[in-house]
């Protein structure tokens, strides 16, 4: 017999997480934002992994859920350029000269 557990840890995609919690999306907010909320949630849960070693099953899912839920309001209210979550948001471009670097003589 499979645990709830065990169900969760098998989910890859975003609606699935959102169906398996039974929480509500907007299914555009996930076309545009997927793998942010899917990175947030990731780094949610790891904190819950890190932080909370004793909870059972059902609380552990009861965290997930909340982490699901806030990383998808994260994106409701901020954009992943604010978000930088990945790597590619927190570098400068090197072929690119700002207007503060350039000077008149």
């Amino acid at each position: 017999m499979t645990s709830d557990l065990d169900k969760f840890k098998q989910i890859v995609d975003a609606e699935d997480y959102f169906d398996f919690f039974k929480l509500p999306y907007d299914q555009k907010v996930v076309n545009v934002n997927r793998l942010h909320i899917l990175r947030k949630f990731s780094q949610l849960m790891q904190e819950i992994d890190e932080n909370d070693t004793d909870l059972s099953s059902s609380d552990k899912l009861s965290k997930y859920c909340e982490a699901l839920q806030k990383a998808y309001q994260v994106f409701l209210d901020s954009t992943p350029q604010e978000q930088k979550l990945f790597k590619v948001f927190n570098e400068k471009p090197k072929n690119v000269v700002t207007l503060t670097e350039i000077t008149s003589d």
